[in-house]
């Protein structure tokens, strides 16, 4: 069952809404900023079971704060996420026109982020998948401590989705919900089902944390 939880986070007011599930944690704490990111984890979670945390903004213009400062304490509903999953999919947007087809994984657990690499690459051809943290951009790999993708025991993935791969209507009026194309939803829905049936070993981050 769903529950939602208003907080407010350096002055901007957002509504957090929590669907309890598996030990895979699908999280989305821009989708008042990054078009398809919520109807993206709301239809992978739908088939895999997985919970999920939205964050969506009720009123005024978005604000994009970043992940790191979304963790607060007096959130409940994340840390209720944080204490129930154990690997978290972090889904987040991003518009560098030089790499319009990229999908770069970051966050501190390199082995669930080749995974859903592979995935991608399986299922969305069209979209390639980068899990070379060199290749990635500074400010898209995902590896501040704070950041909510790295405070669960075995880390998470910051998967950083270009325009095309988040949504089947860009340009849309705010308040109409975006359409995920299938591919990319295939690709995610494979990739969440294979951290699921992998050992829960602890052992999936890679090395130290690089900025």
């Amino acid at each position: 069952m769903a529950r939602g939880e208003r907080v407010v986070i350096e002055g901007a007011e957002f509504t957090a809404c929590l669907t309890a599930g598996s030990g895979i944690g699908l999280l989305a704490l821009h989708a008042g900023t990054e078009g398809g990111t919520a109807e993206l984890g709301e239809e992978v979670a739908a088939r895999t079971g997985a919970t999920t945390l939205v964050f969506t903004q009720p009123a005024g213009a978005p604000v994009h704060l970043p992940s790191h400062r979304m963790a607060v304490d007096h959130c409940a509903a994340l840390r209720e996420f944080l204490a129930s999953v154990t690997v978290v999919v972090s889904l987040h947007g991003h518009l560098r026109r030089e790499t319009p087809r990229a999908v770069f994984l970051g966050g501190a657990n390199r082995a669930a982020a080749r995974i859903l690499g592979r995935e991608i690459t399986a299922h969305a051809p069209d979209f390639e998948a980068v899990t070379d943290l060199d290749a990635i951009p500074a400010g898209l790999r995902g590896l501040h401590p704070r950041n909510p993708v790295n405070l669960t025991p075995e880390a998470g993935v910051q998967v950083e989705l270009p325009l095309g791969a988040r949504t089947l209507r860009p340009g849309k009026v705010r308040g109409v919900p975006d359409v995920p194309p299938p591919s990319v939803a295939a690709a995610l829905t494979a990739g969440v089902e294979r951290l699921a049936a992998r050992p829960r070993t602890g052992a999936g981050r890679g090395p130290a944390a690089r900025p």
